[in-house]
């Protein structure tokens, strides 16, 4: 790391950046702390290998704390299966009838004595409509994890982007820090030299200083985004990112695909668990008669066989409300399925064009202003040492530069969470996801 060496501000500067790493780093773990702080010699630091977004974003997915609570629900759900496909109890009945009063003589002689089995009959496909009701809320469960894992992913793209943008900006930072410590040295002789007056040399001694504060910032942030984006996996920085996959905005001669079967999905399990509501409740609504057979113990010791049987009249209650609320559930659930898909859809257009014209004009800031940029530095630094420009005039056009390079760090961030928008929407790792019902 650069550090400037000119006076009590520099000193400063680098108290207060150095206690600023030390608390960004030490926020995650220890382990991070010591591959983050800024006293390991750059040259001893073995190379970390490249990490890029497809293998960010599997350690991701291969370390989502959320799969051990999926798994636990889908147990819940398979047992759910199980339980729906259980028959109804029979049920043991005993009735004992004409017991004697006190003092009206022998017990036994005089009582009937019933033993009964019953069992209710389902009709109407009660137990084949209560297993496809538990299957389908199964089936919603995976559907809303797959939905929430692409939302993690997505987060994770996000920051990845973040920790390129910060490496980029720290560039453009150690690039200013350069800038002013060659002018300030350039100032300071001409102040020795009683060219210039010496608030020259103080303002250079300001902006060296700034400069330094700025790319300090710089360096916490680049750290604290990296480290942000390994706490997804095992919290370790043990990675370099690349600035290539920064600039690659490849993604937007692309064309987008039909939004995310796993969004989609959702709806239609939501749909199917309606439509398995409906056959529960219709099935229901088919009264089920209960049989019984016992013997029957009677005096004299004479036993008899006894049948029996009962089935409830609809009278009142034909379930035809609960049938009802189920049908709308189901209409309600397909229409904000189609509703869902019109809007992703639009939405997906949308950010392909948006793609396209943040490449654009990513391309024509390096093409075409950058280099307009760079040469104005140069034409008015050396208009500067032959005396024809000013202190004001060689700021405002490294200002005029830095902040070019910056717009385009801008554009290409905002491109790349563009694309991370993109991929979410359309599913585009879904194979990731790993994750399926088997009732």
């Amino acid at each position: 790391m650069s550090y400037s060496k000119s006076g009590l501000a520099g000193w400063r500067v680098r108290a207060v950046s150095t206690l600023a790493l030390a608390l960004a780093a030490a926020l995650p773990t220890a382990q991070a702390f010591a591959q983050a702080t800024p006293e390991d010699p750059p040259a001893t630091a073995p190379a970390a290998p490249l990490l890029t977004l497809d293998q960010a974003l599997a350690r991701a997915a291969e370390a989502d704390p959320a799969r051990a609570g999926v798994a636990a629900r889908m147990r819940a759900v398979e047992a759910g299966v199980r339980q729906a496909d259980v028959r109804p109890n029979p049920t043991l009945g005993l009735m004992v009838e004409n017991l004697p009063t006190l003092g009206a003589g022998d017990f036994m002689s005089r009582t009937e004595t019933t033993l009964t089995y019953e069992q209710r009959l389902e009709r109407g496909g009660d137990r084949p409509a209560r297993v496809a009701l538990a299957q389908s809320e199964g089936a919603l469960i995976i559907a809303q994890a797959q939905a929430a894992r692409l939302d993690r992913l997505e987060t994770v793209q996000r920051l990845w982007t973040e920790a390129l943008a910060a490496e980029a900006l720290l560039e453009i930072a150690r690039e200013r820090l350069d800038l002013a410590e060659r002018f300030q040295l350039e100032v300071q002789r001409r102040v020795d030299a009683a060219r210039d007056p010496l608030f020259a040399g103080a303002r250079a001694e300001a902006e060296l200083a700034q400069a330094q504060i700025e790319f300090d910032q710089a360096d916490v942030t680049m750290r604290t985004a990296r480290i942000s984006l390994a706490r997804y996996w095992d919290g370790r920085v043990d990675f370099s990112l690349g600035a290539d996959a920064f600039e690659d905005t490849s993604a937007s001669r692309i064309a987008a695909g039909a939004p995310a079967q796993a969004d989609l999905d959702v709806f239609l399990a939501r749909r199917a668990t309606a439509e398995a509501q409906v056959r529960v409740e219709t099935a229901r609504a088919v009264v089920d008669p209960t049989v019984s057979v016992g013997v029957r113990h009677i005096w004299d010791n004479d036993v008899s066989l006894v049948f029996g049987g009962s089935i409830p009249l609809q009278r009142y209650d034909r379930n035809q409300g609960a049938i009802d609320r189920a049908r709308a559930e189901g209409l309600a659930a397909q229409a904000d399925a189609e509703a869902f898909r019109l809007d992703r859809e639009r939405e997906i257009a949308r950010l392909q064009v948006q793609l396209l014209s943040r490449a654009t004009e990513a391309r024509r800031i390096a093409e075409e202003t950058l280099p307009q940029a760079e040469r104005a530095v140069v034409l008015v630094r050396d208009g500067f040492n032959r005396g024809g420009f000013t202190y004001n005039d060689v700021i405002s056009a490294q200002t005029s530069l830095l902040q070019t390079r910056a717009r385009r760090v801008a554009v290409l961030q905002a491109f790349h969470n563009d694309r991370a928008r993109l991929d979410r929407l359309t599913g585009a790792h879904a194979d990731l996801l790993g994750m399926e019902f088997q009732p």
